[in-house]
């Protein structure tokens, strides 16, 4: 890959995975990005769980199917679950006194830094927020008082998969500079 801005050019939510398994080594350095994400007070209030078990790969993907929603889980090899974790006291009452949930915005940025230090292996991802979190409890092994607020689908995407042209609003209509 080449620069950054090449990088966030061709970055793609991958919908059309080849079922190749992605490795661990390259797993793990992913989860090394996401770890050094900036967080609220360094509160870091995430836990990753990597399912790479076909059988718990599987029923994640099912509870990721939904509604008619993201049929193509079935396909997926590997799911990385973002679960929320208890956020330090001052970034909890900052949180409170401001009414922002620092947490999501950490766990959104960790998530990002997953992706693009996936893309830059070679990898493909797609970061879920629709699924059926009850069911996905008992699949990840997470305790029900706790939220599990993403899903990352990684792998390969099959060879044909073409590169979409990124669509997005005018400049204009989303920057304002006073």
């Amino acid at each position: 890959m080449g620069s950054f801005w090449e990088m966030v050019q061709h970055r793609q939510s991958c919908r059309n995975f080849s079922g190749k398994k992605p490795e661990r080594e390259k797993l793990e350095q992913c989860l090394k990005a996401a770890r050094l994400a900036p967080s609220a007070c360094n509160s870091q209030p995430w836990h990753f769980t990597v399912l790479t078990d076909p059988t718990l790969v599987q029923a994640a993907g099912v509870c990721a199917r939904q509604a008619g929603m993201n049929g193509f889980t079935s396909q997926v090899p590997c799911f990385v679950c973002i679960t929320e974790e208890k956020a330090k006291l001052t970034a909890r009452i900052g949180a409170l006194i401001k009414s922002q949930s620092y947490a999501c915005y950490d766990i959104g940025i960790a998530a990002a830094h997953f992706c693009l230090q996936a893309e830059e292996l070679g990898l493909s991802t797609c970061i879920l927020g629709w699924f059926d979190e009850k069911n996905l409890h008992a699949v990840v092994g997470v305790p029900a008082n706790k939220r599990i607020r993403l899903m990352i689908a990684v792998g390969y995407a099959k060879e044909e998969d073409p590169i979409r042209p990124k669509v997005r609003k005018p400049e204009e209509e989303i920057i304002t500079w006073r």
